[in-house]
């Protein structure tokens, strides 16, 4: 399985104290992703300023504090990670076999304290289908809980949730124009997930990443609650989470862009209100 990041991490990611496992790759393209080294299937060279070494690079990508990522582009032998191992300049992931999860995970058992586990998340965790699979059904059968952070697009995700523990699922946006314009995908197979999962999964948690601009508005919310009016049950809890630009210095050191403006931040009156307004519509709240 590639792994770009991994770690504890306490209730953010499931309950408990959990060994989180960001897997490489995701199908959505959102812009405001704090975890942009892991959306590309392939991976991608992330910089960091602070250790870049100018010799690493014949291509004289490197000045500095700075790469000249048109130079990168060209590149094709990648001598800066196939040669060397530095801190400067290095591929987004590295690779563990499903066994080495499975092994990992069962000596770190009594670290599974408050109801904790493993959790898989990403990128988007589903795009490495048959390991996650495997690496579940392993963890299942080990005892170990098991969380998976998705955002619904997967058409066989209802295979994995009979080992899953804690199914935590993403909702952009109920709009499936809208979806499509900021994600790149439609939201048509989400949609239908949330509902398979509502019906018959045991620890649903349904979470609204809330983006000014995008999905804030007075229809965006109403559509929200209208659909977790539909599916809101005792097994299902909801969350809405705040704009954050905690990812904008990992997409320079990807050499990217970041697109999101100011415009994205979003008041806290208009979180409240949507909070209480989830609370009023008699579906659980949760905040993690």
């Amino acid at each position: 399985m590639k792994i770009f990041q991994k770690g504890f991490n306490y209730s953010q990611d499931g309950d408990g104290n959990r060994l989180v496992y960001h897997l490489q790759g995701c199908n959505m393209k959102c812009p405001w992703c704090a975890n942009p080294e892991g959306m590309k299937v392939e991976g991608v060279i992330v910089s960091d300023e602070e250790w870049l070494l100018e010799s690493i690079c014949p291509h004289h990508a490197i000045s500095g504090k700075t790469v000249d990522r048109t130079i990168c582009q060209s590149c094709s032998r990648k001598e800066c990670v196939t040669e060397h191992n530095t801190k400067g300049m290095y591929l987004s992931y590295e690779e563990e076999t499903v066994g080495e999860i499975l092994e990992e995970a069962r000596n770190n058992a009594m670290m599974f304290y408050d109801g904790g586990g493993v959790t898989f998340t990403g990128g988007e965790a589903t795009v490495q289908f048959e390991e996650l699979k495997e690496a579940l059904t392993g963890l299942k059968e080990s005892g170990i809980h098991t969380a998976l952070e998705t955002n619904g697009a997967h058409p066989r995700l209802e295979e994995l949730m009979g080992c899953v523990g804690q199914l935590i699922m993403d909702c952009k946006l109920c709009d499936p124009k809208k979806h499509k314009e900021y994600t790149g995908l439609s939201n048509e197979t989400v949609l239908a997930n949330i509902r398979k999962a509502a019906k018959i999964h045991p620890s649903l948690h349904v979470r609204v990443p809330l983006i000014g601009g995008v999905n804030d508005g007075r229809e965006d919310q109403e559509a929200f609650l209208s659909f977790f009016r539909e599916i809101g049950g005792s097994n299902v809890t909801f969350e809405v989470l705040a704009y954050h630009e905690f990812g904008k210095k990992k997409w320079e050191e990807c050499g990217w862009k970041y697109q999101m403006t100011e415009k994205a931040r979003v008041n806290e009156n208009t979180l409240r209100q949507f909070r209480e307004r989830i609370k009023e519509a008699e579906c659980n709240y949760k905040r993690t």
